[in-house]
């Protein structure tokens, strides 16, 4: 049941009747040789970080490491709880979750790399947050993020997850189509469905480049987790109304993959170019290193 591509996966969902989650799930037994409960146990755990890294932020500032960000969780929960914004309580409840996230990994603290680190906030704010609309299960969660890992699994065959090789896109891309899917999922969705939502997303972000001021994981990346994660939940938001991606997800992720290796190095992860390389974003790092 092994599967490469997002047309091989399709046609194995399609051939036995099964969702995404259950290939991957079948997929992981047979690759790591353990049983559906061991994997299934071993999410949970994966699930628990995700929550608590999610919420951590929204009870207390929490500081970076670096200094650059910090605080901007709460302000974003606090905001939200006043009842008054512009895009709504579960759109900002998201955002505030990734924001967490971000922090607790700038931070030192445990969060889940899924796909990476520095786009750790966008599966777990976006997947929550849609779970706590449909008031799923923790066991619908783990499926929903089985689904999320077979799609970061065919990026990773087909293309790359690294800021460092890809770019933003490559990072933040990654994780919104992951995250999109595994929504998909989550609402009832059909597999063809979650493809078409995961291309929408890396569509989306196409091109962005990885600028970390000071070469730390702080900024800009806490704010593209955010809207990384809005990205995520627009995207399956318009595949369960019935949009299509015009351009399939095989072929969106070389495109993205081609994108990714188009781009000089000043703007993969090396904080020479971007905003790491502005008057102010030179300052910071001056500021960190010499002092």
């Amino acid at each position: 049941m092994m599967f490469n591509t997002g047309e091989e996966l399709l046609k194995i969902t399609e051939e036995n009747g099964l969702k995404i989650s259950e290939v991957v799930l079948a997929c992981e037994c047979e690759y790591t040789g353990l049983t559906h409960e061991d994997i299934r146990n071993k999410m949970n755990e994966t699930l628990e970080i995700m929550k608590k890294s999610a919420q951590a932020g929204l009870e207390k500032e929490i500081k970076s490491v670096g200094g650059i960000i910090g605080g901007d969780a709460k302000k974003v929960f606090d905001y939200t709880n006043k009842g008054k914004t512009l895009c709504g309580q579960n759109i900002n409840k998201a955002i505030a979750r990734a924001y967490s996230c971000a922090e607790v990994n700038a931070g030192m603290g445990q969060i889940c790399a899924a796909p990476t680190a520095g786009s750790c906030g966008i599966i777990p704010a976006s997947v929550l947050t849609a779970a706590e609309i449909y008031k799923s299960s923790d066991n619908d969660i783990i499926d929903a993020l089985l689904t999320a890992s077979g799609i970061g699994m065919i990026i990773s065959k087909n293309a790359t997850v690294s800021g460092a090789e890809g770019g933003c896109q490559a990072e933040c891309g990654s994780a919104a189509a992951m995250a999109s899917a595994a929504i998909v999922e989550l609402a009832g969705g059909t597999p063809e469905m979650s493809l078409h939502a995961a291309a929408i997303a890396i569509k989306n972000i196409m091109g962005l480049i990885c600028d970390p001021v000071a070469g730390l994981v702080e900024a800009p990346c806490a704010k593209r987790n955010a809207s990384g994660t809005v990205n995520a939940l627009i995207c399956a938001d318009m595949v369960l109304a019935g949009v299509r991606s015009i351009i399939p997800f095989d072929e969106v992720i070389d495109a993205m993959y081609r994108v990714g290796r188009m781009l000089p190095f000043e703007l993969k992860e090396t904080a020479l170019g971007g905003v790491a390389a502005t008057p102010t974003g030179i300052e910071i790092s001056n500021r960190i290193f010499n002092k």
